[in-house]
């Protein structure tokens, strides 16, 4: 759980610290800085050389950092960081990552290009009723488009609660929704805060509806509780760009030793089984696949500069993302197991 540690100097790399289980605490980067002015250039005299340490004391449950800076023997700079403090900092030329071809990836592309034009959100809007509407009914596509936007509205206030600064909720046919900010994040634990509060708006959403129907009898708002837990089902496979896919990603990438990794692999094992136990046959086959996506990604986490998560949010984020993938699954089976046709298909999908 020590990490890695990459230090840059003027957005060189100048020490590297690999992830060790049994580092310990303390931890200690030295390197060398060499000056010359232009005075020293032309008189072809050889650069001085300036040694330098940097300190580290390093906690990661919960975690805190303190560090001291000496040039030689003189403490230049000395402090302490909390992960409160790495949420609300923005970072100036942060490390770029290798990026792989992605056809999602150029779509989102293309709509940052777009995402500037307020008359684009009304364009979409009304494109996915129209596309709803062909689908189902006006009345089914109007309270879905309401479901899918009660579902971004979870990620705009997860963004919100970090300050981030957002750019409004993008209703895309045939797809779904997109909460857009401008701003990026530092932690993992604010990828998989954000990513999940989506789903859990409409885990709540979905149980509001049930108890509704329960209350009232009315078909309509069992429908709704169904095709919204499947919708939000979906977007918790953990599958990238999906919603999960963030979730499980952060989590795996925050382990550096075989054991995390081995947790992780037999959790999506009991998934897998979990789902085909039940008959939820294509939930567990694509979980099985994105399981596989992440492992393959695990290998290049430590290109990412996110603060990861510790063991503590590891648990936390984990039990989190399989009580609400729960909670969706249950809403789909308990409903899917009436009479009624309608609201047996979400079941019906899920064991296809």
């Amino acid at each position: 759980m020590a990490g890695w540690q990459a230090l840059y100097w003027d957005n060189q790399l100048v020490s590297q610290i690999s992830a060790n289980a049994d580092a310990g605490e303390s931890f200690e980067h030295s390197f060398i800085l060499q000056a010359q002015n232009e005075a020293m250039a032309e008189a072809d005299v050889e650069p001085r050389q300036i040694n330098c340490t940097l300190k580290l004391k390093l906690n990661w449950q919960p975690f805190a950092l303190s560090y001291q800076l000496e040039v030689g023997e003189q403490l230049l700079a000395e402090g302490d960081v909390t992960e409160q403090d790495i949420e609300s900092q923005e970072l100036v030329n942060r490390v770029k990552q290798p990026r792989k071809f992605s056809i999602l990836g150029l779509g989102s592309l293309a709509l940052k290009l777009f995402k500037s034009a307020k008359v684009v959100k009304v364009l979409f809007a009304a494109g996915s009723l129209a596309a709803y509407t062909w689908l189902f009914s006006i009345e089914f596509a109007i309270a879905l488009i309401l479901c899918l936007v009660f579902h971004e509205y979870g990620h705009i206030r997860a963004m919100q609660r970090f300050g981030l600064k957002t750019k409004g909720i993008y209703l895309i046919p045939f797809v779904g929704g997109l909460a857009v900010s401008d701003d990026r994040i530092n932690t993992r634990w604010q990828n998989v805060y954000i990513s999940i509060m989506g789903p859990c708006y409409g885990l709540f959403l979905s149980l509001v509806c049930l108890v509704l129907y329960w209350i009232t009898d009315i078909e309509l708002l069992a429908g709704l509780a169904a095709f919204n837990a499947l919708l939000n089902l979906f977007n918790m496979l953990p599958v990238l760009p999906l919603d999960g896919g963030h979730v499980l990603k952060s989590i795996s990438f925050s382990v550096n030793s075989v054991v995390g990794l081995l947790f992780c692999v037999v959790c999506a094992i009991a998934g897998v089984a979990v789902s085909y136990t039940f008959g939820l046959a294509l939930l567990g086959f694509l979980l099985a696949i994105g399981s596989i996506e992440i492992l393959f990604e695990w290998k290049q986490r430590h290109h990412s500069d996110l603060l990861p998560l510790d063991r503590y949010g590891q648990i936390v984020s984990g039990c989190w993302y399989f009580a609400t993938v729960g909670g969706l699954s249950w809403i789909i089976w308990h409903l899917g197991q009436g009479e009624n046709s309608a609201l047996a298909l979400p079941l019906r999908i899920l064991a296809s």
